[in-house]
């Protein structure tokens, strides 16, 4: 089952010729984690998906407030029996319209799924250069148009690899396919900065917030070359299902995972 607009339908929903998603990639969506029927970092996917809606002129529907997105994950949880999900919340703009919409108000969809341990003891990175993500505010949020991380993906199948780092068109680095990256540098923890386009990720935000206050080791939001990321003692990547998911290979560099593993425990506890 899914939700569509509040209403729960036995099949996928058909689209129509005109949907904005398939024509334009007018659309957003959050990933949630859902543990014991608890939506971890509920408040912080909810504001996000309000931020990306104003930012893409969608018009919010005065009923669509954070108890209200909870109510319609948690009936569609139960609807297909599942109490550990991964949740998507897809919101997209009414059909009409070329690149002019005829419309700002929305559709949204709510699709949930059996969670499943993604996390990897070896786990392969490599780099994506044949396409680069654009440095702009666009590309932190999440939008429905996902080409270049598509592409790298096929790349990774096609080179035995688990995950690429993608580059902007100044070739910095600005995140993995599916997942903010963070360096371990001695006692400094690096990441890329939102200017150099990453995804305005919700765990990379709650852990950005656990290293700013951590004795021990000390956070820097910058540019990163793929380069540093060879000299790097650790590297890992974070996302919203995952967690934290440390790297043990990078090109010819093996890495530690022990600040990686600890840090995972320790947003565990967050959770």
């Amino acid at each position: 089952m899914i939700n569509f607009n509040g209403n729960l339908v036995k099949s996928s929903v058909v689209l129509s010729s005109n949907n904005r998603v398939f024509k334009y990639g007018d659309g957003i969506f959050e990933t949630m984690k859902v543990e014991n029927s608890k939506i971890n970092f509920l408040e912080d996917h909810y504001f996000r998906l309000m931020a990306s809606m104003r930012m893409l002129r969608m018009e919010i529907p005065m009923t669509l407030t954070l108890e209200f997105m909870e109510r319609q994950v948690m009936k569609t949880l139960e609807s297909n029996n599942l109490t550990n999900a991964r949740v998507r919340v897809s919101v997209y703009r009414k059909d009409g319209g070329f690149y002019t919409p005829k419309s700002h108000t929305v559709n949204f969809i709510v699709e949930t799924s059996e969670l499943v341990n993604a996390q990897k003891e070896e786990y392969v990175l490599d780099l994506f250069k044949d396409y680069f993500v654009n440095s702009g505010l666009l590309s932190t949020i999440k939008t429905t148009n996902k080409l270049i991380n598509v592409l790298a993906s096929i790349y990774a199948t096609e080179n035995s690899v688990d995950n690429c780092i993608l580059l902007n068109e100044r070739k910095h680095v600005v995140e993995a396919i599916n997942g903010n990256l963070f360096l371990v540098v001695g006692n400094t923890i690096k990441t890329p900065a939102i200017s150099e386009g990453c995804v305005k990720g919700i765990v990379r935000k709650k852990l950005i917030e656990f290293i700013g206050k951590h004795p021990d080791y000390s956070i820097e939001e910058t540019q990163i070359s793929p380069f540093e990321v060879q000299k790097a003692d650790e590297v890992f990547i974070t996302n919203a299902i995952v967690g934290i998911q440390p790297i043990t290979k990078y090109k010819k560099k093996t890495f530690k995972t022990i600040v990686g593993n600890s840090f995972s425990k320790a947003l565990n506890e967050l959770v």
